[in-house]
Order: structure tokens, then C-alpha cells, then sequence
């Protein structure tokens, strides 16, 4: 139970593997979308993780990502409906710049991202979450998908893709199931929509939330 008073809106933190239709989900929702993929860290932080046994940075670790600032910018959108965010260059793993996202008065918007389940417990202690939902499509979907992405949108170079690819494919179900053991509902793309039409719904008036 939060400690916190009732914000004007809440989040719905949407997670799952790379590759697993987050994005796809989060346009289709037609809520706003906040992109937590934006709150990496720069390529040249000395504390970036990196993969074992290789000189990869890994992107898919927690410590690749800055979750106090990603949790700034939900509280901030909860509390006043827009917050500044950075804008993140994923081929360059840079920041190029900001941009203020407006959520206006909507009661709910998504925060969608691979780390998304790291701060489910922090967004309910905090009294802003609504939701927290995992995507799972099966480790071949999901890496075929991955990797068309990330190559048309030209993320890493070829080699970095492939053996990203690898791994992730598999440790998926090692992925969901930690995702799932920190708060996040796990279900596919149609039940993902229908829980977020649901979140989005007025509470009817005597009716307890």
C-alpha cells in the first residue's frame, strides 16, 4: 500500500524481451508513451556492464541503465503531466539532446522498455502504478523480429547483432521469468491490449479503486 496521495495519472510500465512488440503495443494503445530505452547510459560511462567473457558492452544489464532518473520523469508526467526526457541515439549510445513530453490530462500513459519491470515495486511504493506488464512471443519470433529491427534501424554493427542476438534468444525465458518475479503480469500482445483498455477505464462513482 503506497503512503502517497492520489496522483492525477499512472503508468503502466510495459516490459518483455527485445524484440518482443513493446513498442508495437504502446502505439496501438493510443495512450502516450514514455521510452525508457531513452534513460541509457552514454557508451563512454566507466560503469557500463560488460558482457562475460567479451569486451561487448551489454545493453541488456540494469547497470546499462539510469532508473533514478527514469523514476524522475514518471513521477514528474504522474504529478504534472510533462517532464523533460533525453533523446537517446541507440547507434551511437549517446544522448543528442532533450525534448518535453506533454501527457495533457490523461489518467494513464505507458513507460515502455526492457527495464521496465527494474522499477515496479519503486512505482508502487511511490503510488503511480497502474499496471506492469510482460511481453512474451517465443525466442524464435522474438529474435527474428530483434534482429530485422535493429538492423534496418542500423543499432550496432552486424556481428555486435548476431551475437547479441544469440545470446538473448537463449536466456528469454530466464529474461520473463525474472520480469515476472519482479511485479510484471506476463501475457501476450492481445491480453496486453485488453489490460491497458481496462487500466484506462473511469473508476464508476462509490465504486472502491
Amino acid at each position: 500500500m503506497s503512503l502517497h496521495p492520489p496522483f492525477p495519472a499512472r503508468v503502466v510500465l510495459l516490459c518483455g524481451p527485445s524484440g518482443s512488440g513493446k513498442s508495437l503495443v504502446a502505439a496501438r494503445s493510443g495512450l502516450p508513451v514514455l521510452r525508457l530505452d531513452d534513460f541509457y547510459k552514454e557508451g563512454d560511462d566507466p560503469t557500463l556492464p560488460l558482457v562475460p567473457g567479451s569486451s561487448d558492452i551489454d545493453w541488456d544489464h540494469p547497470g546499462s541503465w539510469d532508473a533514478d532518473i527514469a523514476i524522475e520523469a514518471i513521477t514528474r508526467l504522474c504529478a504534472t503531466g510533462s517532464t523533460q526526457v533525453p533523446l537517446y541515439d541507440l547507434s551511437l549510445s549517446a544522448r543528442t539532446g532533450e525534448e518535453t513530453l506533454h501527457i495533457g490530462r490523461t489518467p494513464l500513459f505507458i513507460a515502455e522498455g526492457i527495464f521496465a519491470a527494474e522499477i515496479v515495486e519503486r512505482c508502487r511504493e511511490l503510488g503511480v502504478l497502474a499496471d506492469a506488464l510482460c511481453l512474451t512471443r517465443g525466442p524464435l519470433t522474438t529474435f527474428r523480429r530483434r534482429f530485422l529491427r535493429d538492423l534496418k534501424e542500423g543499432r550496432k554493427s552486424v556481428p555486435f547483432l548476431l551475437r547479441r542476438g544469440w545470446r538473448l534468444m537463449r536466456a528469454e525465458r530466464t529474461i520473463v521469468t525474472r520480469q515476472v518475479s519482479l511485479g510484471a503480469h506476463p501475457c501476450d500482445r492481445d491480453e496486453a491490449l485488453d489490460r491497458l483498455a481496462a487500466a484506462g477505464r473511469p473508476v464508476p462513482q462509490g465504486t472502491a479503486a
